[in-house]
């Protein structure tokens, strides 16, 4: 049944786990993806209200990721499944704080899960994104200041230009490795290629380990084409090409749970589980069952 509101009751508003309104049964339900939709037996997004009965809804409160990457896992505990990754300066969307997690979603693409609350840090207003595998973090902007640490691919950051480094709360950065957030890169293809050689890890969206549905939805991202995180997902980007259809470079690739692009029209690049690794192969290996080609926008 899907719900409908009826009418107040006590609550504090500005709270993220307000329950201010309640809700009546008005029809037939409609299936929920728990994957993408954040609901649990107690407790639901406030954006779900017209579409399910649950005892408490919260309104999200937006957290940014701090200056690590973090993962975005199945349950509240350090060893539960990673569904995803936050990378720095990527927004989440907090609907319940405990025991030292936050549960909620991935602003960007509505992976739902926990995180470890204590990488979570006020918002920022990012001016720039990591266009390289990883950007270097020193002291100062002096060439022989130490490496501090490094920003991965995708990690959002604000501060100020100084000559030839971005001054950042978490030190200087590089603006070679850096560019605008209004400024794209025009080849998918050649921004997967900058993490040949990553290792393979479900749930990565990082140099340190990534999926294959993670490194095709960054490559894109950065090409300025906001892609969701699953592989079935992406199963809707584009345009489907019929079979036998001639491949070209940047043409999604899905097989199976996983997905690539076409670096020409023999070769994918992928996150492969089999390689353990970001590697370039002949798409023939990958055989012609349930192989979905699709024409993108980029």
């Amino acid at each position: 049944m899907t719900a409908a509101p009826v009418g107040r009751r006590p609550g504090n508003a500005d709270s993220s786990s307000s329950t201010a309104d309640r809700f009546s049964l008005t029809g037939p339900s409609r299936p929920l993806d728990p994957r993408i939709e954040a609901y649990r037996h107690d407790l639901a997004d406030i954006a779900l209200a017209g579409r399910i009965i649950a005892p408490h809804f919260a309104r999200p409160l937006l957290r940014g990721c701090g200056a690590h990457p973090t993962f975005v896992r199945s349950g509240p505990d350090a060893l539960a499944e990673p569904v995803s990754q936050l990378l720095p300066g990527e927004d989440f969307a907090v609907l319940e704080y405990a025991c030292g997690w936050a549960w909620g979603y991935c602003a960007a693409d509505h992976i739902v899960g926990y995180v470890e609350a204590i990488e979570l840090a006020d918002r920022a207003r990012p001016s720039h994104i990591v266009c390289e595998k990883c950007a270097p973090v020193a002291a100062d902007d002096r060439i022989t200041s130490p490496v501090l640490a490094t920003l991965p691919m995708g990690s959002r950051l604000c501060g100020q230009e100084q000559g030839a480094c971005l001054a950042t709360e978490y030190g200087c950065v590089s603006l070679s490795h850096l560019r605008r957030l209004d400024e794209h890169d025009e080849d998918p293809v050649v921004v997967a290629e900058r993490l040949i050689g990553a290792p393979y890890l479900a749930g990565g969206r990082s140099f340190g380990g990534i999926d294959s549905s993670g490194l095709v939805q960054l490559a894109l991202g950065l090409c300025g084409l906001a892609a969701p995180r699953l592989a079935e997902q992406q199963r809707r980007l584009g345009e489907p090409l019929p079979q036998g259809a001639p491949a070209r470079r940047g043409d999604l690739v899905l097989f199976d749970d996983e997905a690539g692009l076409m670096v020409d029209d023999l070769l994918i690049i992928h996150a492969s589980r089999a390689a353990g690794k970001v590697t370039v192969d002949p798409v023939a290996i990958l055989g012609p069952a349930g192989m979905e080609r699709r024409r993108l926008p980029v």
